[in-house]
């Protein structure tokens, strides 16, 4: 069991990586404004940066905290997340493989629900606003889970 928890606590720590960098003003910057718009790295670079994070809120509606929301509640329900999810699956399916899958699905709900709800809570709340970020948010953890699910991958951090 313990080799588990160890797995979820290297995914935790990609997770603050991945959101403190990717999602950091001077990475979102550069990805919105030196990259190609019509590449798939710059596509993807671009993708990176959505739980951005910013360190003033500038006049924003809701002040910094409302602006940093999507990016906290990423965090808190990802780490959340890899730390329930394998538990239920050890039983049924032990390994590398169930490890893998288990950190990417938590990513993707909590991307996901962080969407949804940053925006639900957020200054300019409405149920269409709060299903597209959901969507964006769900599509973002699809196509950057598979970092936190290496990450989780078993043995010993």
């Amino acid at each position: 069991m313990s080799r588990y928890g160890t797995a979820a606590g290297t995914g935790a720590l990609a997770v603050l990586l991945l959101v403190g960098i990717c999602g950091s003003p001077a990475y979102t910057g550069w990805a919105q404004g030196q990259t190609e718009p019509a590449s798939a790295g710059a596509y993807y670079a671009r993708l990176l940066a959505w739980p951005a994070w910013l360190l003033d809120a500038d006049g924003r509606p809701g002040g910094l905290f409302a602006a940093d929301l999507r990016a906290v509640l990423l965090v808190v329900l990802a780490v959340a997340l890899l730390y329930l999810l394998p538990a239920a699956q050890v039983a049924r399916v032990p390994g590398p493989v169930s490890q893998f899958f288990s950190g990417w699905a938590a990513y993707v709900l909590a991307a996901g629900l962080a969407g949804l709800l940053a925006t639900a809570l957020g200054p300019a709340a409405s149920l269409l606003a709060a299903l597209q970020a959901a969507s964006a948010g769900a599509g973002y953890g699809f196509l950057t889970g598979w970092i936190i699910g290496t990450a989780s991958l078993g043995g010993r951090a």
